[in-house]
């Protein structure tokens, strides 16, 4: 279905999935109106059941403005309703894994953002200080301090649900220590993920590393430290609307480089464990998920959102065609992805 533009998209310069989309909206040369969060303008708007950021505010069946969230099936979406310089690649194999690269960087790439952000001093520190000024620039301070102190206080105690906690703190941190070294491995090789132009799974993991390798005062650090190559990769990917793509800039599976290999073993050493044993707490009724991560223990409350991805993820594998579902399995055999599907 054609939408109406330019697109009305509210977010914060503070969320990692507001920053994911504005750029694929950026790169797709798609028009939008960008409304910050607790504006004046965005007041005006209808709330979401959910209130997630970004928020696109778009034509329901009956042609009524309705807010829509999930940055994953908004991209989808988008790909339908506007031609050219897609982020999906066009081979099915390559498809399916942007996929569960995307899946990655959204559901675990995130925790590593949250924990960050609130379990550090300096991180919260910074966090809770500069995120309210976002909308309340021209607030004087006393007002402000309030709001700042509330921030703090409400986003630590909210640590648990992304799984951050003392016991999987190591994990965490040494799954981003292993993904910058990956990545920048990976980078050396291809501009992008899947070649010389950009997927939907580059802007989501993009979207993390602008908290991670820009904002959060620990991470970068350690981001400049591992790899000033990410750094300096997430500044260039938010504005990539002066790149040109060809169909020929997407890389075939069987040229992908070995360096996208380690990023799958990431994927199955960290994301895959998580999401299996995730799944088997909540259809066991478990109050909590205890397992074991990279060999360290794991615990936290289970994530109802991450066995629906799961789903997705196992629908989106069993659609594949013969040839296609043989490519894949080829490149996640013995990554601890093929644990998903089994």
């Amino acid at each position: 279905m054609t939408l109406p533009t330019p697109l009305q998209m509210m977010g914060a310069p503070g969320s990692p999935y507001t920053r994911k989309m504005r750029a694929v909206l950026r790169y797709r040369r798609i028009p939008f109106r960008f409304i910050q969060q607790n504006s004046r303008e965005a007041a005006k708007l209808p709330a979401a059941k959910v209130p997630l950021l970004p928020t696109f505010y778009l034509p329901d069946a009956s042609g009524a403005v309705a807010p829509v969230t999930d940055s994953t099936p908004l991209i989808r979406r988008f790909e339908e309703a506007f031609e050219g310089r897609s982020v999906i690649p066009s081979d099915p194999a390559l498809r399916f894994l942007d996929e569960l690269l995307e899946d990655f960087a959204d559901e675990w790439l995130t925790k590593c953002m949250f924990h960050y952000r609130w379990y550090h001093a300096a991180d919260i520190d910074k966090a809770r200080r500069v995120l309210p000024l976002w909308a309340m620039s021209a607030t004087p301070d006393e007002q402000v301090a309030p709001v700042q102190k509330m921030i703090g206080d409400r986003q630590v105690s909210r640590l648990h649900v992304v799984g951050s906690n003392d016991v999987t703190a190591p994990v965490i941190e040494d799954s981003y220590r292993r993904f910058l070294v990956a990545f920048d491995a990976h980078l050396q090789r291809s501009r992008f993920l899947f070649g010389g132009r950009p997927a939907s799974a580059d802007f989501a993991a993009m979207g993390q590393l602008t908290c991670l390798a820009l904002f959060d005062p620990t991470p970068a650090a350690l981001t400049l430290e591992l790899s000033p190559r990410v750094h300096a990769w997430t500044e260039a990917s938010e504005d990539l609307s002066g790149l040109d793509p060809e169909d020929a800039d997407w890389t075939s599976p069987d040229a992908l480089p070995d360096t996208f290999r380690a990023l799958l073993e990431l994927v199955g050493r960290y994301h895959a464990p998580f999401l299996l044993a995730n799944a088997a707490a909540l259809e066991a009724g478990n109050e909590k998920v205890e397992t074991e991560i990279a060999g360290k223990p794991w615990v936290q409350k289970p994530f109802p959102y991450q066995r629906k991805c799961l789903a997705w993820l196992r629908e989106s594998h069993a659609g594949l065609d013969t040839t296609a579902r043989a490519t894949v399995d080829g490149l996640l055999d013995g990554t601890g992805c093929e644990a998903l599907f089994a």
